[in-house]
């Protein structure tokens, strides 16, 4: 994967299993091309950014964002909120690790806020 790779310029691909998760390598690789804050999780099978608003109105307007490019992408994170707060998590559940396509929406995201 080389490092000129614009993330948020790809498109997801549909995932049904039956391929390989990003090892823990890859995954460092990919991480790096996100903006900061992106985490990798300790087992290497899932990234999340915390984000944090002014208040519950940007919290939602922005949750609805994601949920746009999500949709559009065909490709949902986990998204737990509290008042101003929110975690995004991306795993693919159909291999149980992480795809290209966790990576290509968290840069999409980047790009959007």
């Amino acid at each position: 994967m080389s490092k000129e790779i614009d993330l948020s310029k790809r498109k997801c691909v549909p995932c049904e299993g039956g391929i390989d998760a990003i090892n823990h390598k890859q995954a460092n690789i990919l991480i790096k091309k996100l903006a900061s804050g992106w985490t990798l999780s300790d087992d290497s099978k899932k990234i999340y950014k915390n984000y944090k608003f002014k208040n519950h109105y940007e919290l939602i307007s922005a949750i609805n964002l994601i949920a746009w490019i999500s949709h559009r992408e065909d490709h949902h994170p986990e998204i737990t909120f509290a008042f101003n707060t929110a975690r995004v998590t991306y795993y693919t559940y159909a291999i149980d690790g992480l795809s290209e396509n966790d990576f290509i929406c968290a840069s999409k995201i980047d790009k959007a806020t």
